[in-house]
């Protein structure tokens, strides 16, 4: 199937059925704008409605393919392992649709989606990575081994039966520390909120498993890293990603001063135009 070049509305929706003839979608796809093509891989948790702001602009140059996963932003569940099945599926996504040139832009799970993608197969023209490491699981959990990363444990099993209210109020901490935008807390916190359950647990061991530190080795294409300094200030931050991307040869390193995870809440203007300024 040829991309998509002329649309009859503003969006497009795609849903990518997986596995044949399995009637399990791993993702909806929004189109948006023409030109180039630009691929929006989005946070955990999080619907393509993250990149709102960027997308209005970068629109009138670019083809935007706004991706929300499976289990977030109103897009039904899939069945376990989660991770791989996306990835899985947004490679066919890439293949179907001719995208193997295109630049991926992905935030937290869905940079390192898009660095797990650029290491198996020589997909696309350049990479931006936003606040996302290859080995998430590596930062968190000492002597880290991505084994040990299994659905059944009690941390999971108490998120499961974990009331609404109290879900709704680790939400609401949660949030405060992912942006310093108050109105954009409340987007976080409705998203947490809605998400699959399941999917916001077994999902989340997925994405712990993932170790990309050895792999991103094969990366041959421009990476773009823009980064947060929030909460530990510019000079952890840049000793965790020098340490987490030392195997990457060809990247560029850049801090949003002051901004939490979500850089595209907190440094708006900035982080548009680093995005301007990567795609050129």
């Amino acid at each position: 199937m040829k991309r998509v070049k002329h649309l009859l509305a503003s969006t497009i929706i795609f849903l990518l059925t997986m596995n044949g003839n399995a009637q399990n979608n791993a993702f909806s796809v929004r189109v948006v704008g023409e030109g180039e093509p630009l691929l929006f891989f989005p946070g955990f948790i999080c619907s393509d409605e993250v990149w709102e702001e960027q997308v209005a602009e970068l629109s009138k140059e670019y083809e935007c393919h706004l991706f929300t996963f499976a289990g977030f932003g109103g897009v039904a569940p899939i069945e376990f392992p989660w991770y791989p099945k996306v990835e899985d599926a947004v490679l066919d996504y890439i293949k179907e649709n001719n995208l193997e040139n295109a630049t991926a832009i992905g935030h937290s799970l869905g940079g390192t989606l898009a660095l797990s993608l650029a290491s198996r197969q020589p997909l696309f023209k350049k990479l931006v990575i936003v606040d996302a490491l290859t080995a998430t699981g590596a930062l968190m959990f000492p002597n880290y081994n991505p084994d040990n990363m299994v659905y059944d444990s009690p941390y999971n099993n108490q998120l499961l039966e974990m009331g609404q209210d109290d879900f709704s109020k680790m939400a609401t901490g949660m949030a405060s520390g992912m942006t310093t935008n108050k109105e954009k807390q409340g987007q976080i916190i409705e998203w947490m909120e809605k998400a699959d359950r399941k999917t916001y647990v077994y999902g989340y061991t997925d994405y712990l498993k993932v170790d990309l530190r050895e792999q991103v080795g094969k990366i041959k294409i421009p990476v773009t890293i823009l980064a947060a300094t929030q909460p530990f200030g510019e000079a952890m931050a840049r000793q965790t990603y020098q340490e987490q991307y030392k195997n990457l040869s060809n990247y560029e390193l850049k801090f949003a001063e002051g901004a939490a995870h979500f850089i595209m809440y907190d440094r708006p203007e900035w982080f548009l135009n680093e995005l301007k300024s990567s795609l050129q």
